[in-house]
């Protein structure tokens, strides 16, 4: 998803999101066919807690990266993702599951995720140009915590999963403008912290945590500076591919699954 930046002088190089993105799909890939395809006599549980845990931190940065440098609209942008997971949602809900109700996918998560945290980043220019009187900041902020905490209950990933993104923007905006100071880096590495914390929350076990964990930091660390290092890569992935496989993966899983009577009837 390539979009125009707002201020292309500044703007950091984004060639690592070519790379990210097959490693994304990739990832998630290998997870959901170890979870939902693969028999569990085959022994491929570990790659849920381990490569299964790439992609959604890997997601997240991408559409926090590109919300942040490469986009006008981020807003247009959320809902171009929430267009891919309505036409995603039926598909994924065939995925047999323990939990019973209903789970809204990936995309849920990731474009309310970009709209917070695209509400979060505009509130200090608001304050000081005086176009959000405190009154109506409280009604916003309390209306911003009831969608978090309802959303939370419903969304993949959960509330935690719902603050990735605000928080990788928080943490990216504040590394890539850092100057050489102590002071500055101190700070820079303050705002990384409550991203990263959250990354360790979200799983239970050690190897799923430190794969997530790092994960995040690798990412932080492209927006510290690394993010000059990575080549274009080789192989640009389609954009329909790009926009079509999470919807279609799933329902090619779902069709194997109805196929080899994995779904219940």
């Amino acid at each position: 998803m390539q979009h125009v930046s707002t201020a292309a002088a500044t703007r950091p190089s984004s060639a690592w999101t070519g790379w990210g993105q097959w490693l994304a799909l990739i990832t998630m890939t290998l997870d959901h066919l170890a979870r939902y395809v693969v028999p569990d006599a085959w022994g491929l549980g570990w790659a849920d807690s381990s490569v299964g845990r790439v992609a959604f931190p890997l997601f997240a940065a991408m559409v926090a990266w590109h919300g942040l440098f490469n986009t006008r609209n981020p807003l247009r942008y959320a809902r171009r993702v929430l267009v891919i997971g309505l036409i995603a949602q039926l598909p994924y809900m065939l995925m047999p599951r323990e939990a019973d109700g209903l789970i809204l996918n990936i995309c849920f998560t990731l474009s309310l995720g970009l709209a917070g945290g695209t509400w979060a980043r505009a509130l200090p220019e608001r304050l000081e140009r005086g176009a959000l009187g405190r009154r109506r900041l409280a009604v916003e902020a309390g209306i911003a915590l009831v969608v978090w905490t309802l959303a939370g209950h419903v969304v993949e990933y959960s509330h935690l999963g719902l603050l990735m993104i605000p928080l990788y923007m928080l943490a990216m905006a504040h590394l890539h403008r850092s100057g050489n100071g102590v002071s500055n880096r101190l700070a820079s590495t303050a705002m990384a912290l409550p991203v990263l914390i959250v990354a360790g929350l979200m799983n239970s076990s050690d190897m799923a945590k430190s794969f997530t964990v790092a994960t995040t930091l690798a990412v932080l660390l492209l927006a510290a500076g690394a993010h000059r290092l990575p080549s274009e890569v080789p192989l640009r992935m389609p954009r329909r591919l790009w926009l079509g496989w999470y919807p279609g993966h799933f329902a090619a899983i779902a069709l194997w699954l109805w196929v080899s009577g994995g779904l219940a009837t």
